[in-house]
């Protein structure tokens, strides 16, 4: 059986793989830089590999080692992750949304949250991609689409997906009405990875003529190239409603009730019994029916 390396060596290892700094891992871990340097020396010399290379800027990797520190860094996340659930942070809740969810309407309320709930730790996990409540920690979800979503999960409404054509007021009418199909389907187009606009055209009956086409990967980055005055985007009534409000941004366009791509908060059923998730959940659902 091969013969397992100190605990402590790993440690100093993990955290200086991580920040790739022997000065940095000594911080985080409450001791001294020559301490996690000779923690790392120990690790190699029982490895009889070299691991890092010392640098002018701090640490790299060798091919070995990172290759290592992958399998290693995974191990440590799972004894955290397990950790975790066994011994819960009280009144911390972590909610998973999208950049576009965390940016445009969540973080803008965050000071009605707080005023509402000072004792909640709410912490954002703002990522496309699709997180788990069991591997990732995760005690709420913002997700878009229709259900079911999950066998074990409570499922609530938060917003219909009702699009709007927007874009900086140079755009609008002068006489603060949408513009004419017609019009509209001859200014440049704004898209992200939704990608709407067909639909949308589909749905007045008319083709899109524009000549220019704007392409992003997420939707507040299509809202912000909307407001510098790049062309039309097609969004969320609720995403932009500050923008519209605050005349960074006109509605140009007549609203489309897109079916089955609502916004829904998703919970684990085990979590009734938490009241601070709780708290937060219809927190999320009292706020957006003043939004919706």
């Amino acid at each position: 059986m091969t013969e397992l390396p100190p605990l402590n060596s790993l440690r100093a290892f993990d955290a200086a793989g991580r920040r790739l700094s022997f000065r940095s891992a000594a911080e985080e871990l409450g001791v001294t830089q020559g301490a996690v340097a000779q923690q790392v020396r120990q690790l190699e010399a029982h490895l009889d590999a070299v691991l890092f290379e010392r640098v002018p800027k701090g640490l790299a990797f060798t091919s070995v080692g990172r290759s290592y520190h992958n399998r290693i860094a995974g191990v440590f996340a799972d004894l955290r992750a397990a950790t975790a659930e066994l011994k819960p942070e009280p009144n911390k809740v972590l909610i998973s949304v999208t950049p576009t969810f965390a940016a445009k309407w969540l973080i803008p309320n965050l000071p009605d949250f707080t005023a509402a709930h000072p004792d909640i730790d709410l912490r954002i996990m703002a990522t496309e991609r699709v997180s788990s409540f069991h591997s990732d920690g995760i005690d709420l979800a913002v997700r878009q689409g229709s259900p079911p979503f999950g066998a074990s999960l409570d499922v609530t409404l938060l917003f219909r997906q009702s699009l709007i054509a927007v874009a900086a007021p140079k755009f609008g009418d002068k006489r603060d009405a949408p513009l004419d199909p017609e019009t509209l389907a001859k200014q440049p187009k704004i898209h992200d990875t939704h990608d709407q606009w067909p639909g949308y055209f589909s749905h007045l009956g008319i083709q899109d003529q524009s000549s220019r086409h704007l392409r992003l990967s997420q939707t507040s980055l299509a809202v912000d190239a909307a407001i510098a005055g790049q062309g039309l985007a097609l969004v969320s009534r609720f995403l932009v409603a500050q923008d519209l409000e605050a005349g960074r941004l006109v509605e140009v366009g007549a609203a489309w009730d897109a079916v089955g791509n609502d916004f829904y908060v998703l919970m684990p059923r085990t979590a009734k019994n938490n009241a601070t998730v709780v708290n937060v959940m219809t927190w999320l659902t009292a706020r957006s029916a003043e939004d919706a």
